[in-house]
């Protein structure tokens, strides 16, 4: 695919552009989002990711349309993934809502410039060795299984290494003050839990970065399309965010569903590289004649995963009981949070949806509630004060 350098100018501002818009008609002014807001800057996001693709397709065919968008949904889906590390990153240093923007767009730029240089290191690394392919197959794999057992096993703790050695190194103050990276502290200049927070997101998105590239690689060896299907994956994260912020831990097979992905596309890596092959202790340095995965058939695979997978989280007993806990818990604190001057018809409709999902919560056995509830002293002491506000909560304990 051959990609004049005047696109490649148009297609790098038209990213910076978005990011530079996000920051200073979003992030710079630090509020919490509404779910409209969050909803219509989301699909606007998506759309225009949608739309490039009818330009690769009009401009390049049907096939490098495809494999953007099969190499697009991929990222996504590792995207939304991601989004549940830097939940329970952001929750560990207790970020204020209203500040949560801020940091997610200070991962969002980070991840775009790390996924940058990778793909050129790996666009380089293609075009001069064909044996890289058998690499990418073998990290992939081993993000499979990793993925699969992470699902099967308790998320790590937020408070990584690197930051756990800057909190060694440097003068940290407990507080936050606003949205500063530094303040003073009895007349010392320290590091706030901001920038903290900051060091662990970079440091966590390098590490989804080596998951990244390898399977972006695998549906599309075009550098061009590799980049754009990574950076519209990653606009419009902040607000996907906020808009599903309460949904991310119900999707539970989500996890489940990447892991297929990502074996399936080692696979495709694999026939690739055979298909491909100049490595001497394989059939004597010469190419292969295997089989090689369609890109259609490629993009339905994703497809068909995805939907299954978040579809199974949402319908399945375990997702259904779940999706009542978290709502019930999440209704709650807002409710709790509500200020004196807040309108009547305000408490009225939270209050409303609050009786509808306490009135389902019997519903839900004790040993899922037990499973489930994963800050059971935080939950009932919830309810109790819910209860003290008029509402019934005998059945939810």
């Amino acid at each position: 695919m051959a990609v004049s350098p005047l696109v490649w100018t148009l297609t790098v501002a038209l990213i910076v552009g978005m990011l530079v818009f996000d920051f200073v008609f979003h992030a710079r002014t630090p509020h919490v989002p509404t779910m409209r807001e969050s909803a219509l800057w989301s699909a606007a996001y998506v759309g225009i990711a949608l739309v490039f693709g009818v330009f690769v397709w009009v401009s390049a065919g049907a096939d490098l349309a495809g494999q953007y968008y099969a190499g697009y949904l991929t990222e996504k889906a590792l995207s939304v993934d991601n989004l549940f590390v830097f939940l329970i990153i952001m929750a560990s240093f207790a970020v204020p809502r209203q500040y949560q923007e801020e940091v997610l767009l200070f991962g969002i730029a980070f991840s775009l410039v790390a996924r940058t240089g990778l793909i050129l290191v790996g666009a380089g690394l293609i075009n001069a060795f064909a044996w890289v392919f058998y690499l990418f197959a073998v990290i992939l794999l081993v993000t499979a299984g990793s993925t699969l057992k992470g699902a099967l096993t308790e998320k790590e703790d937020a408070d990584s290494g690197m930051v756990r050695l800057v909190r060694r190194i440097f003068r940290t103050s407990d507080g936050y003050d606003g949205n500063r990276l530094v303040t003073r502290v009895d007349g010392r200049r320290v590091m706030t839990p901001m920038l903290l927070v900051m060091i662990a997101i970079g440091g966590t998105d390098l590490l989804f970065a080596l998951d990244s590239i390898p399977a972006i690689f695998g549906l599309t060896q075009e550098t061009y399309l590799a980049f754009t299907a990574v950076a519209f994956s990653l606009l419009g994260l902040k607000q996907l965010y906020f808009l599903i912020d309460g949904l991310l831990d119900r999707l539970i097979y989500l996890s489940y569903g990447l892991s297929a992905i990502l074996a399936f596309i080692a696979v495709k890596l694999g026939l690739h590289a055979l298909h491909e092959n100049n490595v001497p202790f394989i059939n004597d340095g010469r190419p292969v004649h295997v089989a090689e995965i369609s890109t259609g058939l490629s993009l339905a695979v994703i497809v068909g995963v995805l939907v299954l997978t978040v579809t199974a989280s949402l319908v399945s007993r375990r997702g259904r009981a779940l999706t009542v806990i978290a709502a019930t818990q999440s209704l709650s604190e807002r409710y709790l949070a509500l200020p004196d001057t807040a309108a009547e018809s305000h408490r009225r409709a939270i209050r409303r949806r609050l009786a509808r999902l306490l009135a389902r919560m019997p519903a839900i056995p004790d040993e899922l509630k037990e499973d489930l509830i994963t800050d059971k002293r935080h939950f009932h002491d919830l309810l109790e004060r819910v209860h003290g506000a008029g509402l019934d909560t005998s059945g939810a304990r």
